[in-house]
């Protein structure tokens, strides 16, 4: 059913180039209780370490919400984070480990999950079915088929489902988009999203506790050791409960905090970790809200041994049926970067070299290709255009903004407009408001998704995107779902 928005709502949406999702009326959706304008919402943030502490900050500090729980399988980390809401706020949130005791709190509006990828899917369905609203942390989902379920809860169960794509509510983001939109760039052919992220060597261990005394460095670079996990530790960590959905094994400490992200069981390497954003980026300037034809990803791991499974470098092609492409390189290694050849300057036709506004090389970022000139976009939302065959500079995003390390591994950075929005629809109980449905981030999450498909099996793969499956490859398909363990199945019927 379609809605009138306003002009500012469509260059945000419909001329950013947002899916067309079918948006239901404000009187459709529903709450578990219905809030008053001066009512506080009441949150639950699960997963709380890492881009976790981000969500307690922003969340926290907001006027009228309240942080009733803290929830976490690794009890270890309650006091900490007790003690950041104690310091901005005052009070101090009761703490859970089994997150479908919140989901039974009556009291609970919404909550944001900033678990593992393996747990985004199963998380969300559970509160959508609870009627909690959702802000869940990108890739949305570890598989194409869990971010379909995921957009069906939404619908059926009339909650709201923000993803943490945070560039769809960062101005000058939306402004780069505005002004492809309004063809000052000609027609966009391509796009080609960059994660060109240094990622160093997690080394090998054995399975089980580590030992008393022993010590365990995140990376071989690092220069700090992570708290031991010795039994001691891992008597406060629900160690079953974090593999959920996963298949059983064996605790080790290589494949737990964070350096989950580069094992398939639990992550999607670079290419899907810090990628999906410029993913997002680069199908929203090339307009596009299908999915693609074919797909192809090659790459693989070097210069390193380690038990690390993912690729530290990929190249990943997608065409789409009218011939448009949108590329994307992850590289963890030693690189290049691209864009703008030096800093703060650029070469004339003439071969002299003159100032520009706001241009620097691009490691992490979006480059957008016209037909008449091209724009670089880094990971902030700082952008800088380029025309003719001389690459003369011409409009920016202006002021540059450095606010966002995408360096920061603890995900922590600029884009936290996201945050205010998810709360603002929340309480408006209007989805349109959202800057990021989950229709929207599945079809960004779904890229990275397909491409580490092709990466695997080492082949192009021809999509059916009506199907959202791929043509005639039963053994592509079976890798767009998982076998589910027993009490963490992502249901067919939501």
């Amino acid at each position: 059913m379609k809605k009138k928005i306003t002009r500012r709502k469509f260059i945000k949406k419909g001329s950013a180039g947002l899916v067309g999702a079918s948006m239901l009326s404000t009187s459709a959706l529903s709450y578990g209780r219905i809030l008053g304008s001066n009512d506080a919402i009441q949150m639950a943030v699960i997963g709380i370490r890492g881009r976790g502490g981000t969500h307690i900050d922003n969340f926290g500090k907001m006027k009228n919400v309240r942080l009733k729980y803290l929830v976490d399988v690794d009890e270890n980390l309650f006091k900490e984070r007790l003690d950041q809401v104690e310091e901005f706020g005052g009070y101090r949130p009761k703490t859970e480990w089994d997150m479908r005791r919140v989901f039974d709190d009556n009291e609970i509006d919404a909550v944001s999950v900033a678990t593992p990828n393996h747990w985004h899917a199963l998380s969300t369905i559970w509160a959508a079915q609870a009627g909690k609203h959702v802000y869940v942390e990108k890739p949305s989902s570890h598989n194409v088929f869990e971010g379909r379920k995921m957009i069906e809860a939404s619908r059926k169960h009339n909650v709201l489902v923000q993803v943490g794509y945070q560039n769809r509510s960062i101005d000058s983001t939306i402004r780069a988009m505005k002004f492809i939109r309004d063809g000052k760039l000609g027609e966009v052919y391509m796009t080609r999203g960059l994660c060109f992220k240094p990622r160093a060597n997690i080394g090998q261990y054995p399975d089980g506790a580590m030992k008393a005394g022993e010590k365990f460095r995140m990376n071989l670079e690092s220069g700090s050791y992570e708290t031991p996990y010795t039994q001691p530790y891992l008597d406060k960590v629900h160690y079953d409960m974090w593999l959920g959905p996963a298949p059983k094994r064996t605790f080790n400490r290589n494949r737990f905090h964070y350096n989950w992200h580069w094992y398939w069981d639990y992550g999607n390497g670079d290419t899907g970790n810090q990628g999906p954003h410029q993913f997002d980026v680069a199908r929203w300037a090339l307009g596009k809200d299908e999915l693609p034809v074919r797909v192809n990803s090659m790459g693989g791991y070097y210069g390193y041994n380690s038990s690390q499974e993912t690729p530290n470098s990929q190249t990943s092609l997608f065409e789409y049926e009218d011939g448009k492409i949108l590329e994307f390189g992850t590289r963890g290694l030693t690189t290049n970067p691209e864009g703008v050849l030096l800093p703060d300057i650029q070469l004339t036709g003439d071969g002299k070299i003159s100032a520009t506004t706001n241009a620097t090389p691009v490691k992490i970022g979006t480059i957008v290709l016209g037909t008449e000139g091209w724009m670089q976009i880094d990971a902030g939302g700082n952008w800088q255009t380029f025309f003719g065959r001389k690459n003369e500079a011409g409009p920016t995003s202006g002021e540059k903004d450095d606010s966002y390390d995408p360096l920061d591994l603890t995900g922590s950075g600029g884009g936290d407009a996201i945050f205010d929005n998810f709360i603002s629809a929340v309480r408006n109980n209007d989805r349109s408001e959202l800057t990021c449905d989950i229709e929207t981030g599945h079809q960004s999450t779904v890229l990275p998704l397909i491409a580490n498909v092709a990466y695997r099996l080492g082949r192009e793969l021809r999509i059916d995107g009506n199907q959202e499956s791929f043509v005639k490859d039963k053994e592509a398909n079976k890798m767009l779902t998982r076998e589910y363990r027993k009490g963490f199945t992502v249901p067919d019927v939501v």
